[in-house]
């Protein structure tokens, strides 16, 4: 079977340990620009790349009736937070207020502590903590022009539960929050089990969102778990097992499509 990467570091650790699986197992593996052009098609395309040059090539190699994963649509849909936290609340999945709030620079300060971030989910954009003005006009002088969400502060426990689902297998970590004040170095990882409720709530937002592949960013609630952010296709970085599921997981699509191509001629 043709397996296509369209990513724009095919490199990347978990595509790399996958591909090797998948060419060990005699497939081929093929790495495809996000711009394209593809003549020929593969049985399946893992989508890593979220640039508008991707999405792009990923619509045209769906409509050539190539499946890809996740899908365009998908994927798409995981970049705008407002999109987003409308689609899981009306779900009724536990997902943070989020509000429009337009340009940065038109962003008077509420009552703080609060997050913003970019409307549109991508590799380096803005996640930040809001405590007043001081720091909102901070923030102004580098995004001004950045459209942005805002989300109240969820203190929780200075964590950040981090669970990532590829073709239905759980797999988390915690990591200390780079919005948490007090001890404790940010983006240092801790190896966590999740509680059955939330890798089952990790689940459904697979369900809900239409994706195969994704992480999904937790934090405790007062009452219940808080979900911030979902992610498509993220890294899943030193998660033991993870490069196994998606090898799997672009085997059997490849394999599904074969069969309904059969059935389609037969």
């Amino acid at each position: 079977m043709r397996i296509g990467l369209i990513a724009g570091d095919p490199g990347h650790p978990v595509l790399a340990a996958a591909a090797a699986l998948l060419v060990e197992r005699g497939h081929e593996v093929s790495a495809v620009p996000p711009a394209g052009p593809v003549d020929v098609l593969a049985d399946v395309y893992l989508l890593k790349a979220r640039t508008p040059r991707a999405l792009a090539l990923a619509r045209e190699l769906e409509g050539r009736g190539a499946p890809v994963v996740n899908s365009a649509a998908a994927t798409e849909l995981c970049q705008d937070r407002v999109r987003m936290a409308e689609l899981a609340r009306a779900a009724g999945l536990p997902f943070a207020a989020t509000v429009d709030a337009g340009r940065l620079g038109e962003l008077t300060a509420a009552a703080g502590p609060f997050v913003v971030k970019s409307r549109h989910s991508r590799r380096h954009d803005l996640v930040a903590r809001v405590d007043g003005p001081a720091r909102l006009r901070e923030l102004a002088e580098v995004w001004a022009e950045e459209p942005v969400v805002t989300q109240s502060f969820v203190p929780g426990t200075g964590w950040d539960q981090k669970l990532w689902v590829v073709d239905g297998q759980v797999f988390a970590a915690r990591r200390r929050s780079e919005l948490a004040s007090g001890p404790g170095e940010p983006g240092r990882a801790a190896d966590w089990e999740p509680p059955a409720e939330r890798a089952a709530l990790a689940l459904r937002v697979g369900e809900v969102f239409g994706l195969d592949v994704y992480g999904v960013d937790l934090l405790d609630g007062p009452a219940e778990p808080v979900i911030v952010d979902v992610n498509a296709f993220p890294g899943v970085r030193g998660r033991p097992g993870a490069p196994e599921a998606l090898a799997a997981l672009a085997e059997r699509v490849a394999v599904r499509r074969g069969a309904a191509e059969r059935v389609a001629v037969g």
